[in-house]
Parts: structure tokens; C-alpha cells; sequence
């Protein structure tokens, strides 16, 4: 059990491990690429270290130097078939984006994760690579992990996304980095980025028309790979300094990647101080250090076209909501209810447990604030971003809160209480 106390005031200086989506991205695209690709700000959470062994299982050679990975590739049609089931853990960004690139592979792999993942929806992504003309089959009538891929042949096809996901999306790009002819995506909504910038980084050419994302079978040349400060981490010390008065945090290096920075847009709208300073690019990606001080917060509505830019930060946002003037409400987020665990339901449980009243929403949730947080005991459904949430909340909060399950942080922000002890003054 962990226990979170109030916080006086949260002041100083502090920066977050690299961002998630693009450190799984890196290790993909260097593990096809040609030539040793040089990763510095890798995360070594467990969701990236997974995409990293899968690779390794496929003949990859990795190494460490300097808190550098250095991965040398094996080409679009180097890559070994693995001996053994590949473990995505707990990591749904793994197993969808390595399905478009297994898909491409003239070889069989099974692929499959923990018990949370294997209940998650994969005939998202399993549609349009069979469309393809890769072999996939799984549990629940080809819908759930662990799935076999029986890949090779594919061919390109033009695929109008059913919702704005970057998953799905990536999915059917790095398919067709190998399929014959042209592949494009068609999105509803932008949702992020990552992976075309960085293809764009490895030397692909990439057309972009509107919301209509196209390539076409190219080799990848090796580069240097600059991980930002994840966005995702950063917000919940964001939220936690924007909501206790007299704090003063910068966080420096945080990836402001527009299709990401959702949770900066929400909370200037709720009232909060925000400063972005130093800005530059680095390998494609919109870099800058973040100040937020200590606001007065008011509510916000939140709807279905903010939501592609701040999905994994609603958690969080839920406390910030706690702590502002009115009522917010969120919705067009029914991709909540297919995290790692169902996150609406998690918050609503694990909020009424520390004196919150919360209205949970098929598709979202309404908050009405202010509310003083009491204190009490919580879990984080074994799902980082709730643990992460509940942490925040206990620095706002009258008397301590317990969270059960904690070590599930280090997923995507290993040392997130360190870094918020650091900045305590109080």
C-alpha cells in the first residue's frame, strides 16, 4: 500500500521519463530499419521494454551506452521468426502496431499479453490487415489476444477509419510499408502523429492530405532518435501544481506534439496559469518547458473532438475538475471503457471512495466542484493512470490516501513519486 499526503505546495524544477508512444515507436522502426539507430530518452517502463523484447526475440540486436539504445535493424524482410510466443504485457500500443508490421513478415508469430490486454478489442486492427491479406486468427472469433499472424503478401488498400485512433491507424501504415502498391488511411478526427513523423525521420515518404494519410513499400534508413518528456506523465504534476495554490513547477523537455497536448489546451481553459517556453524540434517532434502555477480553476465542457488529443489524461483531469468552480462534464470518450481497464467505471469506484461525488457517463463523466477530497483507501485496478490519479488526489486531499496496487506506475512513470516528493515544499 501506498500513502499519499497533502501537499502545501508543489515548487521547483523536474522533468518525466520520454514519452511512451514515441519510445515504441523508436524501437519499431529501428528494428526495420537499415543500418544502428542511436534512442536517447528511451522509457524504460514495462510497456516499451516489452516492444523491445519482442523485437530482440526476431533477431535485433540491442545494446546500452550511456542510457543510449543503440538498435541495429534488419531491414523491412530481416526479421527472424521468434521460436516463442511474443509477450506484448500489458502494452496495447505493442500488439497493435506490431500486428502491421508482423502482417508483413513471410513467417508465423503468435502474439499475446496479460490477462488485461487479452481482453482487449483487437478486431480493430485485425480487420484491415486481413483486408490486406494477412492471416489472423484468436480468441473470440479472431477478435482477442493471443493472436497468430501468418504474414507476407499483402497488398495495399485505402481504409476509412471507423473512430480516430492512432493505434489502428499506425497498424495499417506500417503494414503497408511492405504491401504492393499504396496504402492510405482515411481518419474521422486527427488523432496522433507519432508514427508518420517519425517514418518521415527514417527517411519514408509520406503524403498527407487532409485527414487522408498515404505510403508505399520504402526501405528505412537509420537515424538519431531524441525522446521528448511524455506528455501523458507530465500531466498529472501538471494538474497536481495547477490545482494547489502558491506552487510554481517547470517541467522541462515535454513533447507539445498538437495532436498530444490536449491536456494543456483543457486546463488553460479551465483557468490554469501555463507558460510554454524554449520551444524547438527535435526529430520531427515539438519540444518545450512547461511552467504551471497554482490557479483558481473553473469548469470545462469537454467533447468528442478534444478527446483523440487528451484520451489518457481524463483520469487525471477528473481531479482537476474536483477542484474547479462548476460543473465539468466529459464526453465522446467511450474509449475509456477499453483501457487497461474500464476507466470510467475505475474512477467513478475509487472517487466516491475519498468523498467525491462523480456521474459516471456511458461515454464520459460530469464532476461538480468544488469538492473537498477526505482521504480513504483506493485501488488502481492494477491500471497506471488510475494509480497516477489517485497520487495526484492525495496531495489535495484533507487526510491521506492508501493506494492498493501501486506499483503499476512504473508502466509508464517509473520514479512518479520521487519526482512528486522532489517537488513538495510542505
Amino acid at each position: 500500500m501506498l500513502t499519499v499526503h497533502k501537499a502545501n505546495k508543489l515548487k521547483g524544477k523536474c522533468v518525466v521519463p520520454g514519452d511512451k508512444s514515441i519510445s515504441h515507436r523508436a524501437v519499431m522502426l529501428s528494428g526495420i530499419s537499415k543500418g544502428t539507430t542511436k534512442i536517447g530518452g528511451f522509457l524504460k517502463g514495462e510497456d516499451c521494454l516489452a516492444t523491445l523484447r519482442c523485437f530482440q526475440q526476431m533477431g535485433v540486436k540491442v545494446r546500452e551506452e550511456k542510457n543510449q539504445l543503440f538498435i541495429t535493424g534488419k531491414g523491412l524482410h530481416g526479421l527472424e521468426e521468434p521460436e516463442d510466443v511474443l509477450d506484448a504485457g500489458n502494452s496495447g500500443t505493442t500488439m497493435r502496431l506490431m500486428a502491421g508490421i508482423l502482417s508483413g513478415q513471410d513467417f508465423y508469430s503468435v502474439i499475446t499479453g496479460d490477462a488485461s490486454l487479452r481482453k482487449r478489442p483487437m478486431k480493430r486492427i485485425a480487420f484491415p490487415l486481413r483486408k490486406m491479406g494477412a492471416g489472423i486468427d484468436g480468441r473470440k472469433m479472431g477478435t482477442q489476444a493471443p493472436l497468430t499472424i501468418r504474414g507476407g503478401g499483402l497488398k495495399g488498400i485505402e481504409y476509412q477509419l471507423p473512430v480516430a485512433s492512432a493505434q489502428i491507424k499506425s497498424a495499417v501504415l506500417l503494414a503497408g510499408l511492405f504491401a504492393d502498391g499504396v496504402t492510405s488511411v482515411i481518419e474521422p478526427r486527427v488523432s496522433r502523429d507519432h508514427t508518420e513523423r517519425m517514418l518521415q525521420s527514417f527517411g519514408v515518404t509520406v503524403r498527407q492530405d487532409g485527414l487522408k494519410c498515404t505510403v508505399k513499400s520504402e526501405e528505412l534508413q537509420a537515424t538519431h532518435i531524441e525522446v521528448p518528456g511524455d506528455i501523458s506523465s507530465a500531466a498529472f504534476i501538471l494538474v497536481a501544481a495547477a490545482c494547489i495554490k502558491g506552487s510554481d513547477v517547470t517541467l522541462e523537455n515535454i513533447g507539445i506534439n498538437p495532436t498530444r497536448a490536449g491536456i494543456i489546451d483543457a486546463l488553460c481553459q479551465m483557468g490554469a496559469e501555463i507558460g510554454i517556453k524554449n520551444k524547438r524540434e527535435i526529430g520531427g517532434e515539438p519540444i518545450a518547458d512547461v511552467r504551471v502555477k497554482g490557479s483558481d480553476l473553473k469548469a470545462v465542457e469537454i467533447g468528442e473532438e478534444q478527446i483523440p488529443s487528451l484520451i489518457d489524461e481524463i483520469p487525471v483531469l477528473a481531479i482537476a475538475a474536483v477542484c474547479a468552480k462548476g460543473t465539468t462534464r466529459i464526453t465522446g470518450a467511450a474509449e475509456l471503457r477499453v483501457k487497461e481497464t474500464d476507466r470510467i467505471s475505475a474512477m467513478e469506484e475509487e472517487l466516491k471512495k475519498i468523498g467525491v461525488e462523480i456521474t459516471a457517463l456511458e461515454d464520459g463523466m460530469m464532476i461538480d466542484g468544488p469538492q473537498i477530497i477526505t482521504g480513504g483507501s483506493t485501488d488502481s485496478h492494477g491500471d497506471h493512470r488510475i494509480a497516477m490519479a489517485m497520487a495526484v488526489a492525495g496531495l489535495l486531499s484533507e487526510e491521506p490516501i492508501t493506494i492498493d496496487n501501486h506499483h503499476c506506475m512504473a508502466v509508464s512513470f517509473p520514479g512518479f513519486i520521487e519526482t512528486i516528493e522532489n517537488l513538495r515544499e510542505g
